[in-house]
């Protein structure tokens, strides 16, 4: 990327984004509340990146809720010092969000109308059972199917086409994988409730597929946020890495610490019990 003196520079970005959901309300701006789109937009502001995110065409490639965190989360924008956003964008940033690549992009590039695929993982806080069950049941998602029982009520169709899904384990815990175009509010969240349901063996496999089919009696409650991450969002086209800031790195190294010893201290407490 060449800036030529005495020229117009303006370019289009788009930036892979990770971050720890625990800190903001969400993704998406919001008045009064810490989001991740609404940090990215003030330290864009503050470096000179652009001054009005409607120009620059801010855009995300989608939202995530509450609690929930990402390691592929992609955001674009517009801006005339391309070189000083890749350059400090990644180091600016608050530490529980961080960049892991870039690429330039076509002037009209939307990174959310043009994702082919997105992915997430769900990491269950309780092992629910049996993942093979589990996994036989993921399997009734595939393909175009109706999810309003699986998702949260909203004015958009919910009918979604599910490209894979599998339940496997993973150090210690049982993972849901899924990938499609897109997703509902909620939706990955209440699969992951309803195959929970199947590894305690509260319900059969096929119970997921009588959902698909409306047949339920009500909607699926959504898991819990804190064990979902948005993985990757699929381009016709490949990010340049870029390695996470040191305070970012630091950061997530001082939590895994944090969590270690908080384990240690429960587990201390516990042994009290029996005494």
């Amino acid at each position: 990327m060449e800036e030529d003196q005495g020229q117009d520079t303006e370019m289009r970005l788009a930036f892979r984004i990770g971050y720890w959901g625990d800190g903001f309300y969400g993704s998406q701006v919001q008045a009064e509340v810490r989001t991740v789109e609404g940090e990215v937009v003030a330290v864009c502001r503050k470096l000179g990146l652009f001054d009005d995110p409607r120009e620059a065409r801010f855009a995300f490639a989608g939202r995530t809720d509450r609690g929930v965190h990402a390691a592929g989360q992609v955001c674009a924008f517009t801006t005339d010092v391309p070189e000083r956003a890749v350059a400090a964008l990644p180091y600016e940033l608050p530490a529980d969000i961080w960049v892991t690549g870039w690429a330039e992009v076509p002037d009209r590039f939307s990174p959310r109308k043009e994702a082919a695929a997105r992915t997430y993982r769900y990491f269950f806080e309780e092992h629910p059972g049996d993942a093979a069950l589990m996994d036989e049941a993921a399997q009734f998602f595939l393909g175009e199917h109706d999810f309003s029982l699986l998702s949260r009520r909203s004015e958009r169709s919910p009918v979604r086409r599910v490209h894979a899904a599998r339940v496997y384990e993973e150090g210690g815990f049982c993972v849901f994988e899924v990938s499609a175009a897109g997703f509902l509010w909620n939706m990955v969240r209440c699969m992951a409730s309803a195959l929970a349901a199947v590894g305690r063996r509260e319900k059969e496999p096929e119970w997921v597929r009588t959902l698909l089919r409306g047949e339920g009696e009500r909607r699926v409650a959504a898991a819990p946020p804190g064990g979902l991450i948005l993985t990757d969002i699929a381009y016709d086209f490949e990010f340049t890495p870029l390695a996470p800031s040191p305070k970012a790195e630091g950061a997530l190294f001082r939590r895994e610490k944090d969590f270690r010893v908080k384990v240690r201290v429960n587990e201390a407490l516990r042994s009290f019990f029996s005494q």
